[in-house]
């Protein structure tokens, strides 16, 4: 066997390799990835789907129809990460349903993103007794959960939509006024992950005058989005 010229990155050219071993072929052609690594998040989210239906002894899981997993793209640059389901959404087991999935529709067609480009979850997975905040232990709980799959998802923007939202991810347990607005960090499995919080759909429905902030908050969201050049 005649060896020839190396390439200039040291690598011996497809006609030597391939004569190496006649019962192996190599080619140029690029391999897509792409089926694959939807494949595997969709097995881990269906695995970690599984791990939050097992929970035992959990009131939420209890007083609950339907586990709600998430929706839309789930490779997504964008994962916007939302309080508890409603009514709707337990009935349903989709995220962000009726008059609230509306608002969130038409917020981030404000800055040109279509709801079916991002993904969307909850930071808790059932809906609460009575709609009530979930207390400190059941967010410690279902936190795990929402940090793997932040990890799945492996969004390059992460959207906190409320103070539960925010408190699950981060930890925090203050104002969610005193928070939205400002992009943090939160490094997860040596990976680092830009987020912003801001308010709900929910809490806008209940408090309009409080959209001139969330219309601040969105034009940031925007702008970072163009600053690491994200393609949606």
């Amino acid at each position: 066997m005649t060896k020839k010229a190396l390439n200039q990155n040291g690598k011996y050219v497809q006609e030597l390799i391939n004569s190496i071993e006649p019962d192996f072929n190599f080619s140029n052609k690029p391999i897509n990835r792409f089926k694959y690594i939807e494949k595997n998040k969709v097995d881990l989210i269906s695995r970690l789907k599984e791990q939050i239906s097992s929970i035992e002894n959990c009131n939420l899981k209890n007083n609950s129809k339907n586990l709600v997993i998430g929706d839309g793209n789930i490779n997504s640059p964008i994962m916007l990460i939302g309080e508890t389901p409603g009514e709707l959404e337990d009935n349903s087991g989709h995220p962000f349903q009726g008059e609230v999935g509306s608002l969130l529709k038409k917020m981030l067609l404000a800055i040109k993103i279509n709801i079916e480009k991002v993904y969307l979850t909850y930071s808790i997975n059932f809906r609460p007794p009575q709609d009530r905040k979930p207390n400190a232990q059941e967010i410690r709980r279902y936190s795990i959960f929402l940090k793997e799959h932040i990890s799945i998802i492996n969004p390059k923007i992460i959207v906190l939509m409320g103070s539960t939202a925010m408190e699950t991810v981060t930890g925090l347990n203050t104002k969610i006024s005193d928070e939205r607005g400002k992009w943090k960090e939160i490094i997860l499995k040596n990976k680092t992950f830009p987020l912003m919080t801001t308010f709900s759909p929910s809490y806008l429905i209940r408090f309009p005058e409080n959209k001139k902030y969330s219309w601040e908050d969105l034009k940031k969201i925007s702008q970072k989005i163009e600053e690491l050049d994200i393609k949606i």
